[in-house]
């Protein structure tokens, strides 16, 4: 059996968090990027409910990634999408799950082909356990413990759905 995760609940809770951040931090008119493809579907929920100004951008970090071996290239490797100069400017990354913090490292490095962003703000709506790399976010939706054989599944992008699911 599926447990299910209330998704509304938890976007609701980043958009708190990302405002109280950006107001403690005195950021004005922070750019978000969502990682294709779930990261995309969740920054868009984002950027909607915080009203920002700037068109979301998107990140394809097929080719930056380091682990082709293990996982193969993506089927659908589509372009990113940045519309706007990133250098001195606060970037809001988004993405679906934190695992092992490699496609956050590959998401930067590409950033980083745009330009020199005056800071990165990492919001992930599900942190679970397994980091590899040194990456902590700054906006987490929900914290989890997989058991053995389970895994978090994004479906979307309407409805989003998020599940963890047993393997097999």
């Amino acid at each position: 059996m599926a447990e299910k995760i209330d998704i509304s609940l938890l976007l609701d809770n980043m958009v708190e968090r990302i405002n109280s951040h950006c107001d403690t931090r005195a950021l004005k008119n922070p750019l978000m990027i969502g990682i294709q493809r779930g990261g995309v579907w969740i920054a868009s929920q984002l950027h909607r409910k915080l009203a920002l100004k700037d068109p979301l951008g998107e990140l394809n970090i097929a080719f930056y990634r380091d682990d082709f071996s293990k996982i193969g290239i993506h089927p659908e490797v589509r372009p990113s999408k940045l519309s706007t100069n990133l250098n001195d400017r606060h970037v809001i990354l988004v993405d679906d799950v934190l695992h092992t913090g490699r496609t956050i490292r590959a998401a930067m490095n590409e950033i980083f082909d745009y330009g020199r962003p005056a800071s990165i703000i990492l919001a992930i709506l599900i942190e679970r356990s397994g980091r590899e790399l040194p990456v902590h976010a700054n906006i987490i939706g929900k914290t989890i413990t997989l058991k053995d054989g389970e895994h978090v599944k994004l479906s979307g992008p309407e409805p989003l759905a998020l599940e963890i699911k047993k393997t097999g």
